[in-house]
């Protein structure tokens, strides 16, 4: 497959396509201007919302699409014929309540509030 064949990146396209039961999950979506320029400018302001949203919290799983990164790392490999990314699944099956979307899928994190 060329580049120009790939199938898009994870992201709130991907969720929204796979129809990703989000319930019992706030979604926080953000899109700072002018565009964070790394994925530790998008941690640091998604951290920011998951303490003012849980108090104290534990980030779950979280990907990157400038760098086509995950965690748990290779979590979608044993995904590789579902809809729904390995990341977004241990998120919501760890309990996350809290999804911080941030410039419509480029950064996503999951978090659990402790």
């Amino acid at each position: 497959m060329g580049d120009t064949d790939k199938p898009a990146k994870s992201g709130e396209a991907c969720l929204v396509s796979a129809g990703v039961d989000l319930s019992g999950v706030e979604v926080v979506k953000l899109s700072p201007a002018p565009a964070l320029r790394d994925y530790e400018a998008a941690m640091s302001l998604a951290n920011t919302e998951a303490e003012l949203r849980l108090g104290a919290y534990m980030l779950l799983s979280w990907y990157d699409r400038d760098r086509d990164f995950e965690a748990p790392q290779h979590s979608s490999e044993c995904h590789q014929a579902s809809a729904i990314p390995g990341y977004v699944d241990y998120g919501l099956s760890h309990g996350a309540s809290l999804m911080v979307d941030i410039e419509d899928g480029r950064f996503v994190f999951f978090y659990l509030p402790v």
